[in-house]
């Protein structure tokens, strides 16, 4: 059997956006939006993001501008906020928040029947300041945020990340968003997740950042 030589982490990243470069081929992208689809394509080795991740006008440059001006993430998983690169995002002065696995958020969620992500979305609707939401995998989450955004019950977010896996609502969550964000990236049909949603908030704070 053939011995594979181990390479520096670095390497292997550089190594892997090469590929992922040769296998895209030519695309529509501008520069800033093709760093996120190749991002997001290097975390999950899946081109077909490239395919249906949908961009409002401006929304990476938007995005990226509004997290170096400072804004807070709020995530709908653990898992999402653990992926995100909390060391470059707190040099700009932003925090992640999520409150799904707050005791009184589950309390809540029980006496009315509700899911965990549902109150958390009304719980990040009283934070203050500029936010962008990073949302993966509850589209609860994002059903409740479109509609307290139709309602003129929070103010509107710099961004919205909407990305949620699954079968259930999922399609119909990420349509809510294109109509009722104003900056938004989604990923169409039933393919995203936690890590998708990470890659995406990473690429924005990779563009005006050296890690």
């Amino acid at each position: 059997m053939e011995r594979l030589e181990f390479e520096r982490p670095a390497d292997i990243e550089a190594r892997s956006f090469q590929i992922i470069s040769q296998e895209l081929g030519p695309h529509g992208f501008d520069s800033a939006t093709e760093q996120v689809v190749k991002r997001v394509i290097h975390a999950t080795a899946d081109f077909e993001f490239a395919r249906t991740l949908v961009f409002s006008d401006g929304a990476v440059q938007y995005g990226a501008k509004a997290l170096r001006a400072g804004a807070h993430i709020v995530t709908d998983t653990t898992m999402v906020a653990a992926g995100i690169n909390k060391r470059v995002l707190g040099a700009f002065g932003g925090e992640v928040h999520t409150f799904v696995a707050d005791p009184d958020v589950a309390e809540e969620a029980r006496s009315r029947g509700v899911t965990r992500s549902l109150v958390s979305m009304e719980r990040a609707a009283r934070l203050d300041g500029p936010l962008v939401f990073a949302i993966g995998n509850a589209p609860t989450a994002l059903i409740r945020l479109c509609e307290l955004l139709d309602a003129g019950a929070m103010r509107m977010p710099e961004l919205v990340v909407g990305v949620p896996v699954g079968f259930v609502n999922v399609v119909e969550s990420k349509e809510l968003v294109e109509k009722s964000a104003k900056n938004y990236i989604v990923s169409r049909g039933r393919k995203g997740g936690s890590t998708v949603a990470a890659a995406i908030v990473n690429a924005l704070l990779y563009l005006d950042s050296r890690r």
